[in-house]
């Protein structure tokens, strides 16, 4: 039996098989608008001790 996700972009339900490849997503469209979050920057994975800022003066 497959499992059934909901695709990212569109919510819209789908087999999470090896037929399907554009899993997670429904569509090469959803994908591409995902992908086109990412590269807006949209998305953003935080850092666990993000880097100092050089030119911060407000701290040292």
């Amino acid at each position: 039996m497959a499992t059934i996700v909901d695709c990212p972009t569109c919510g819209k339900k789908v087999e999470w098989t090896e037929k399907n490849k554009y899993r997670p997503f429904c569509s090469e469209r959803c994908k591409q608008i995902d992908l086109g979050a990412w590269a807006e920057e949209k998305y953003a994975i935080p850092a666990v001790n993000p880097p100092k800022d050089p030119d911060d003066d407000s701290g040292s």
